[in-house]
Protein backbone atom coordinates (compact mmCIF):
# COMPACT_ATOMS: atom_id res chain seq x y z
CA UNK A 1 0.00 0.00 0.00
CA UNK A 2 3.10 2.15 0.79
CA UNK A 3 4.37 1.84 -2.57
CA UNK A 4 0.46 2.85 -3.99
CA UNK A 5 0.56 5.69 -2.18
CA UNK A 6 3.92 6.65 -3.43
CA UNK A 7 3.25 6.56 -7.16
CA UNK A 8 0.40 8.04 -6.14
CA UNK A 9 2.17 11.63 -4.72
CA UNK A 10 4.53 11.38 -7.37
CA UNK A 11 1.64 11.98 -10.41
CA UNK A 12 -0.14 13.91 -8.52
CA UNK A 13 2.33 16.83 -7.61
CA UNK A 14 3.99 16.31 -11.19
CA UNK A 15 0.89 17.22 -12.77
CA UNK A 16 0.41 19.91 -10.76
CA UNK A 17 3.46 21.62 -12.30
CA UNK A 18 1.68 20.70 -16.17
CA UNK A 19 0.65 23.67 -17.48
CA UNK A 20 -1.76 21.31 -19.52
CA UNK A 21 -3.06 19.55 -17.12
CA UNK A 22 -3.83 22.28 -15.13
CA UNK A 23 -5.78 23.70 -17.85
CA UNK A 24 -8.32 20.87 -18.54
CA UNK A 25 -8.79 19.48 -15.15
CA UNK A 26 -9.02 23.07 -13.41
CA UNK A 27 -9.69 25.81 -15.85
CA UNK A 28 -11.05 24.69 -19.33
CA UNK A 29 -13.89 22.17 -18.32
CA UNK A 30 -15.16 22.95 -14.62
CA UNK A 31 -14.92 26.91 -15.26
CA UNK A 32 -15.70 27.03 -18.65
CA UNK A 33 -18.32 25.03 -19.14
CA UNK A 34 -20.36 26.38 -16.55
CA UNK A 35 -20.35 29.75 -17.93
CA UNK A 36 -21.33 28.93 -21.45
CA UNK A 37 -23.50 27.07 -19.76
CA UNK A 38 -25.33 29.55 -17.52
CA UNK A 39 -24.36 32.16 -20.96
CA UNK A 40 -27.11 29.40 -23.11
CA UNK A 41 -29.62 30.00 -20.09
CA UNK A 42 -29.60 33.84 -19.92
CA UNK A 43 -29.55 34.42 -24.28
CA UNK A 44 -32.29 31.97 -24.25
CA UNK A 45 -34.41 33.91 -21.41
CA UNK A 46 -33.68 37.03 -23.24
CA UNK A 47 -35.09 35.96 -26.77
CA UNK A 48 -37.90 34.18 -25.25
CA UNK A 49 -38.56 38.10 -23.27
CA UNK A 50 -37.94 39.86 -26.60
CA UNK A 51 -40.54 37.62 -28.74
CA UNK A 52 -43.15 38.02 -26.10
CA UNK A 53 -42.70 41.89 -25.68
CA UNK A 54 -41.46 43.11 -29.31
CA UNK A 55 -44.41 43.29 -32.26
CA UNK A 56 -44.26 41.25 -34.95
CA UNK A 57 -44.36 42.83 -38.15
CA UNK A 58 -47.21 41.27 -41.15
CA UNK A 59 -47.89 42.02 -44.43
CA UNK A 60 -51.93 42.32 -44.98
CA UNK A 61 -53.76 42.61 -48.64
CA UNK A 62 -57.48 43.64 -48.41
CA UNK A 63 -57.08 44.75 -44.73
CA UNK A 64 -59.49 47.43 -45.79
CA UNK A 65 -62.25 44.52 -45.58
CA UNK A 66 -61.60 43.68 -42.11
CA UNK A 67 -61.41 47.08 -40.33
CA UNK A 68 -62.36 45.12 -36.88
CA UNK A 69 -59.42 42.40 -37.38
CA UNK A 70 -56.76 45.00 -38.18
CA UNK A 71 -57.92 46.97 -34.85
CA UNK A 72 -57.55 43.23 -32.88
CA UNK A 73 -54.14 42.77 -34.87
CA UNK A 74 -53.17 46.32 -33.27
CA UNK A 75 -53.88 45.20 -29.98
CA UNK A 76 -52.35 41.73 -29.91
CA UNK A 77 -48.64 43.89 -30.79
CA UNK A 78 -49.19 43.00 -34.46
CA UNK A 79 -48.06 45.59 -37.19
CA UNK A 80 -50.14 45.75 -40.33
CA UNK A 81 -47.77 46.90 -43.87
CA UNK A 82 -50.70 46.82 -46.42
CA UNK A 83 -49.92 45.59 -49.84
CA UNK A 84 -51.50 45.00 -53.29
CA UNK A 85 -50.97 41.45 -53.17
CA UNK A 86 -52.88 38.51 -55.01
CA UNK A 87 -51.97 34.66 -54.32
CA UNK A 88 -49.06 34.34 -56.48
CA UNK A 89 -47.59 37.66 -55.62
CA UNK A 90 -47.62 36.49 -51.73
CA UNK A 91 -46.03 33.28 -52.78
CA UNK A 92 -43.40 34.79 -54.72
CA UNK A 93 -42.61 37.68 -52.07
CA UNK A 94 -42.59 34.51 -49.12
CA UNK A 95 -39.68 32.41 -51.58
CA UNK A 96 -37.73 36.20 -52.36
CA UNK A 97 -37.69 36.52 -48.57
CA UNK A 98 -39.24 40.10 -48.68
CA UNK A 99 -42.11 39.30 -46.74
CA UNK A 100 -42.31 36.78 -43.54
CA UNK A 101 -45.86 36.12 -43.37
CA UNK A 102 -48.65 37.35 -45.76
CA UNK A 103 -52.13 37.63 -45.28
CA UNK A 104 -54.85 38.06 -47.78
CA UNK A 105 -58.33 38.85 -46.48
CA UNK A 106 -60.33 38.11 -50.20
CA UNK A 107 -63.07 40.28 -51.71
CA UNK A 108 -65.81 37.98 -50.48
CA UNK A 109 -64.83 38.10 -47.46
CA UNK A 110 -67.44 40.70 -45.29
CA UNK A 111 -70.09 39.30 -47.61
CA UNK A 112 -69.81 35.92 -45.91
CA UNK A 113 -69.41 37.19 -42.70
CA UNK A 114 -72.82 39.14 -42.79
CA UNK A 115 -74.08 36.03 -44.18
CA UNK A 116 -73.14 34.30 -41.39
CA UNK A 117 -71.22 31.69 -43.37
CA UNK A 118 -67.49 30.97 -42.69
CA UNK A 119 -65.17 33.73 -44.32
CA UNK A 120 -61.72 32.31 -45.04
CA UNK A 121 -58.32 34.38 -43.99
CA UNK A 122 -55.64 33.03 -46.04
CA UNK A 123 -51.54 32.90 -44.21
CA UNK A 124 -49.14 32.25 -46.42
CA UNK A 125 -45.30 31.34 -45.07
CA UNK A 126 -42.29 29.35 -45.63
CA UNK A 127 -42.45 26.85 -42.60
CA UNK A 128 -38.78 25.66 -44.03
CA UNK A 129 -36.90 29.28 -43.28
CA UNK A 130 -34.08 29.70 -40.65
CA UNK A 131 -35.73 33.00 -40.61
CA UNK A 132 -39.18 31.63 -40.63
CA UNK A 133 -41.70 34.28 -39.42
CA UNK A 134 -43.29 31.42 -37.48
CA UNK A 135 -43.61 33.94 -34.13
CA UNK A 136 -45.46 36.04 -36.42
CA UNK A 137 -47.72 33.20 -37.90
CA UNK A 138 -48.34 32.17 -34.32
CA UNK A 139 -49.52 35.34 -33.40
CA UNK A 140 -51.80 35.94 -36.22
CA UNK A 141 -53.82 32.64 -36.37
CA UNK A 142 -54.43 32.90 -32.46
CA UNK A 143 -55.51 36.83 -33.39
CA UNK A 144 -57.72 35.76 -36.15
CA UNK A 145 -58.96 32.57 -34.03
CA UNK A 146 -59.66 35.20 -31.30
CA UNK A 147 -61.39 37.31 -34.00
CA UNK A 148 -63.75 34.32 -35.09
CA UNK A 149 -64.83 33.18 -31.86
CA UNK A 150 -65.88 37.15 -30.29
CA UNK A 151 -68.02 37.45 -33.43
CA UNK A 152 -69.26 33.41 -32.97
CA UNK A 153 -69.70 34.81 -29.41
CA UNK A 154 -71.52 38.26 -30.72
CA UNK A 155 -74.01 36.32 -33.33
CA UNK A 156 -75.39 34.17 -30.38
CA UNK A 157 -75.56 36.51 -27.67
CA UNK A 158 -77.93 38.17 -30.72
CA UNK A 159 -80.01 35.04 -30.76
CA UNK A 160 -80.34 34.86 -27.01
CA UNK A 161 -78.41 32.02 -26.65
CA UNK A 162 -75.57 31.80 -23.59
CA UNK A 163 -72.18 31.51 -25.77
CA UNK A 164 -70.90 28.97 -23.05
CA UNK A 165 -73.38 26.59 -24.21
CA UNK A 166 -70.56 26.16 -27.15
CA UNK A 167 -68.13 24.87 -24.23
CA UNK A 168 -69.88 21.68 -22.79
CA UNK A 169 -66.34 20.90 -21.57
CA UNK A 170 -63.39 22.53 -20.09
CA UNK A 171 -59.86 21.70 -18.78
CA UNK A 172 -59.13 22.69 -15.41
CA UNK A 173 -55.25 22.55 -15.67
CA UNK A 174 -53.87 22.33 -12.23
CA UNK A 175 -49.45 22.25 -12.56
CA UNK A 176 -48.56 20.35 -9.22
CA UNK A 177 -44.68 20.94 -9.99
CA UNK A 178 -42.92 23.33 -7.39
CA UNK A 179 -40.49 25.51 -8.78
CA UNK A 180 -37.57 23.37 -8.17
CA UNK A 181 -38.73 20.76 -10.39
CA UNK A 182 -39.68 22.91 -12.96
CA UNK A 183 -36.06 24.05 -13.08
CA UNK A 184 -34.92 20.72 -13.69
CA UNK A 185 -36.67 20.79 -17.34
CA UNK A 186 -33.88 24.02 -17.95
CA UNK A 187 -31.04 22.46 -16.11
CA UNK A 188 -31.65 19.23 -18.01
CA UNK A 189 -28.09 19.18 -19.85
CA UNK A 190 -26.77 19.70 -16.53
CA UNK A 191 -25.49 16.28 -15.32
CA UNK A 192 -23.52 15.58 -18.93
CA UNK A 193 -21.77 19.02 -18.41
CA UNK A 194 -20.60 17.59 -15.15
CA UNK A 195 -19.69 14.00 -15.65
CA UNK A 196 -18.05 15.21 -19.03
CA UNK A 197 -15.90 17.71 -17.12
CA UNK A 198 -14.75 15.33 -15.05
CA UNK A 199 -14.04 12.75 -17.21
CA UNK A 200 -12.08 15.45 -18.99
CA UNK A 201 -10.36 16.24 -15.69
CA UNK A 202 -8.27 13.22 -15.52
CA UNK A 203 -7.94 12.55 -19.67
CA UNK A 204 -4.49 14.42 -19.53
CA UNK A 205 -3.10 12.36 -16.65
CA UNK A 206 -4.40 9.05 -17.95
CA UNK A 207 -2.55 9.67 -21.25
CA UNK A 208 0.57 11.34 -19.82
CA UNK A 209 0.83 8.69 -17.22
CA UNK A 210 0.73 5.30 -19.70
CA UNK A 211 1.32 6.70 -23.35
CA UNK A 212 3.37 9.87 -22.33
CA UNK A 213 5.66 7.27 -20.04
CA UNK A 214 6.12 5.01 -23.18
CA UNK A 215 6.70 8.01 -25.44
CA UNK A 216 9.25 9.54 -23.28
CA UNK A 217 10.85 6.55 -23.12
CA UNK A 218 10.38 6.10 -19.64
CA UNK A 219 7.49 3.48 -18.79
CA UNK A 220 10.61 0.43 -18.90
CA UNK A 221 12.80 2.29 -16.61
CA UNK A 222 9.58 2.60 -13.88
CA UNK A 223 8.77 -0.78 -14.43
CA UNK A 224 11.63 -1.96 -13.55
CA UNK A 225 11.77 -0.60 -9.79
CA UNK A 226 11.32 -2.74 -7.17
CA UNK A 227 7.44 -1.97 -6.52
CA UNK A 228 5.19 -4.32 -8.37
CA UNK A 229 3.94 -2.96 -11.46
CA UNK A 230 0.24 -3.55 -10.54
CA UNK A 231 1.06 -1.64 -7.52
CA UNK A 232 2.84 1.36 -9.93
CA UNK A 233 -0.37 1.21 -12.34
CA UNK A 234 -2.44 1.43 -9.34
CA UNK A 235 -0.96 4.63 -8.09
CA UNK A 236 -1.20 6.37 -11.30
CA UNK A 237 -4.88 5.01 -11.24
CA UNK A 238 -5.87 6.53 -8.10
CA UNK A 239 -3.98 10.12 -9.20
CA UNK A 240 -6.38 9.69 -12.39
CA UNK A 241 -9.26 9.50 -9.93
CA UNK A 242 -7.72 12.53 -7.78
CA UNK A 243 -8.10 15.21 -10.60
CA UNK A 244 -11.17 14.16 -11.43
CA UNK A 245 -12.81 14.27 -7.88
CA UNK A 246 -10.98 18.05 -7.88
CA UNK A 247 -12.88 18.86 -11.09
CA UNK A 248 -15.71 17.22 -10.30
CA UNK A 249 -16.09 19.80 -7.56
CA UNK A 250 -14.95 22.92 -8.75
CA UNK A 251 -17.49 22.04 -12.04
CA UNK A 252 -20.27 21.90 -9.42
CA UNK A 253 -18.91 24.68 -7.29
CA UNK A 254 -18.98 27.31 -10.50
CA UNK A 255 -22.21 26.33 -12.10
CA UNK A 256 -23.82 26.97 -7.56
CA UNK A 257 -22.02 30.35 -8.81
CA UNK A 258 -22.75 31.04 -11.91
CA UNK A 259 -26.35 29.71 -12.28
CA UNK A 260 -27.07 32.91 -9.24
CA UNK A 261 -26.82 34.95 -12.36
CA UNK A 262 -29.86 33.79 -14.06
CA UNK A 263 -33.32 34.69 -14.00
CA UNK A 264 -34.91 31.56 -13.72
CA UNK A 265 -37.15 32.80 -10.73
CA UNK A 266 -39.16 35.09 -14.28
CA UNK A 267 -39.97 31.98 -15.41
CA UNK A 268 -41.71 30.25 -12.39
CA UNK A 269 -38.50 28.23 -11.21
CA UNK A 270 -36.22 27.85 -8.48
CA UNK A 271 -32.32 26.76 -8.50
CA UNK A 272 -31.53 24.30 -6.06
CA UNK A 273 -27.80 24.49 -5.64
CA UNK A 274 -26.51 25.88 -2.78
CA UNK A 275 -23.86 24.48 -0.30
CA UNK A 276 -25.87 21.13 0.67
CA UNK A 277 -26.69 20.01 -3.13
CA UNK A 278 -23.32 20.49 -4.07
CA UNK A 279 -21.91 18.44 -1.38
CA UNK A 280 -24.92 15.73 -1.84
CA UNK A 281 -24.07 15.65 -5.77
CA UNK A 282 -19.80 15.42 -5.28
CA UNK A 283 -20.57 12.58 -2.78
CA UNK A 284 -23.43 10.35 -5.14
CA UNK A 285 -21.04 11.33 -8.06
CA UNK A 286 -17.26 10.85 -7.07
CA UNK A 287 -17.82 6.43 -6.98
CA UNK A 288 -17.72 7.20 -10.92
CA UNK A 289 -13.99 8.64 -10.60
CA UNK A 290 -12.71 5.29 -10.05
CA UNK A 291 -14.26 3.55 -12.70
CA UNK A 292 -13.35 6.54 -15.28
CA UNK A 293 -9.63 6.65 -14.64
CA UNK A 294 -9.61 2.55 -14.59
CA UNK A 295 -11.35 2.91 -18.74
CA UNK A 296 -9.25 5.86 -19.49
CA UNK A 297 -5.73 4.19 -18.19
CA UNK A 298 -6.74 0.64 -19.61
CA UNK A 299 -7.51 2.55 -23.11
CA UNK A 300 -4.20 5.05 -22.97
CA UNK A 301 -1.63 1.39 -22.03
CA UNK A 302 -2.48 0.12 -25.42
CA UNK A 303 -1.72 3.35 -27.71
CA UNK A 304 1.65 4.07 -28.69
CA UNK A 305 2.08 7.98 -28.33
CA UNK A 306 0.23 11.11 -26.13
CA UNK A 307 -1.44 12.06 -29.74
CA UNK A 308 -3.00 8.72 -30.55
CA UNK A 309 -3.84 8.00 -26.74
CA UNK A 310 -5.75 11.85 -27.09
CA UNK A 311 -7.62 10.38 -30.19
CA UNK A 312 -9.27 7.49 -28.77
CA UNK A 313 -9.66 8.73 -25.36
CA UNK A 314 -11.65 11.97 -27.06
CA UNK A 315 -14.16 9.12 -28.29
CA UNK A 316 -14.27 6.90 -24.68
CA UNK A 317 -15.48 9.44 -22.25
CA UNK A 318 -18.72 10.12 -24.95
CA UNK A 319 -19.52 6.28 -23.85
CA UNK A 320 -20.51 7.23 -20.43
CA UNK A 321 -22.09 10.72 -20.82
CA UNK A 322 -23.91 10.14 -24.40
CA UNK A 323 -26.83 7.96 -22.67
CA UNK A 324 -27.30 11.30 -20.45
CA UNK A 325 -28.28 13.61 -23.65
CA UNK A 326 -30.93 10.71 -24.63
CA UNK A 327 -32.51 10.55 -21.32
CA UNK A 328 -35.71 12.54 -22.15
CA UNK A 329 -35.69 11.40 -25.64
CA UNK A 330 -35.64 8.02 -24.52
CA UNK A 331 -38.05 8.46 -21.56
CA UNK A 332 -35.68 6.68 -19.16
CA UNK A 333 -37.09 5.87 -15.59
CA UNK A 334 -34.91 5.57 -12.68
CA UNK A 335 -35.31 1.72 -12.55
CA UNK A 336 -33.19 -0.88 -10.70
CA UNK A 337 -30.94 -1.48 -14.09
CA UNK A 338 -30.96 2.10 -14.79
CA UNK A 339 -29.36 2.60 -11.29
CA UNK A 340 -26.99 -0.50 -11.68
CA UNK A 341 -25.82 1.25 -15.25
CA UNK A 342 -22.63 4.17 -14.21
CA UNK A 343 -23.06 7.35 -15.21
CA UNK A 344 -26.56 7.15 -16.03
CA UNK A 345 -27.49 6.31 -11.92
CA UNK A 346 -25.54 9.79 -11.32
CA UNK A 347 -27.95 11.25 -13.64
CA UNK A 348 -30.91 10.36 -11.83
CA UNK A 349 -29.65 11.05 -8.12
CA UNK A 350 -28.44 14.32 -9.28
CA UNK A 351 -31.72 14.80 -10.79
CA UNK A 352 -33.33 14.02 -7.80
CA UNK A 353 -31.21 16.28 -5.29
CA UNK A 354 -32.23 19.35 -7.66
CA UNK A 355 -35.87 18.26 -7.82
CA UNK A 356 -34.97 18.75 -3.69
CA UNK A 357 -35.68 14.80 -3.46
CA UNK A 358 -34.36 12.12 -0.79
CA UNK A 359 -32.78 9.24 -3.34
CA UNK A 360 -33.92 6.13 -1.43
CA UNK A 361 -30.96 4.34 -0.10
CA UNK A 362 -31.31 1.45 -2.22
CA UNK A 363 -30.39 3.80 -5.28
CA UNK A 364 -27.52 5.54 -3.58
CA UNK A 365 -26.05 1.98 -2.68
CA UNK A 366 -26.56 0.21 -5.99
CA UNK A 367 -25.14 3.21 -7.94
CA UNK A 368 -22.18 3.32 -6.08
CA UNK A 369 -21.28 0.15 -5.54
CA UNK A 370 -21.61 -0.70 -8.83
CA UNK A 371 -19.41 2.23 -10.11
CA UNK A 372 -16.85 1.23 -7.50
CA UNK A 373 -17.20 -2.47 -8.38
CA UNK A 374 -16.54 -1.68 -11.75
CA UNK A 375 -13.70 0.66 -10.94
CA UNK A 376 -12.23 -1.63 -8.86
CA UNK A 377 -11.96 -4.82 -11.64
CA UNK A 378 -11.56 -1.86 -14.14
CA UNK A 379 -7.96 -0.94 -12.15
CA UNK A 380 -7.28 -5.23 -11.69
CA UNK A 381 -7.57 -5.71 -15.51
CA UNK A 382 -5.03 -2.74 -15.59
CA UNK A 383 -2.49 -3.94 -13.39
CA UNK A 384 -2.54 -7.15 -15.00
CA UNK A 385 -2.08 -5.98 -18.38
CA UNK A 386 0.98 -4.17 -16.59
CA UNK A 387 2.22 -7.08 -15.79
CA UNK A 388 3.04 -8.24 -19.18
CA UNK A 389 5.88 -7.89 -20.80
CA UNK A 390 3.95 -7.21 -24.02
CA UNK A 391 2.67 -3.76 -22.35
CA UNK A 392 6.99 -2.69 -22.81
CA UNK A 393 6.21 -3.25 -26.64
Amino acid sequence: MRGILTVFRKEFFENLRDRRTILTALLLGPLLGPLLFTLMLNIVQQQAESRDEQSVKVAVAGGERAPTLLALFAERGIVVQPVQLDEAGARRAIAARDQKAVVIIPAEFPTRLAESRPAQVSVFFDGSSEVGGSDAVGRVRATVNEYGQRIAQSRLMLRGVDPSIMRPAVVRSVDVSTPKARAVLALSTLSFLVILAMFTGGLYLAIDSTAGERERGSLEALLTTPLPRAHIIYGKILATAAYMLISLVVTLSALAVALRFTRLEDWGMSVNLGLPQVGAMILLTAPLALAGAGLMTIVASFTRSFREAQTYLSFVILVPTMPLALVGLLDLKPTVAAMATPSLSQHFLMTRVLRDETPFVWEILLSAGVSLALGVLLAWIAGKLYEREAILG
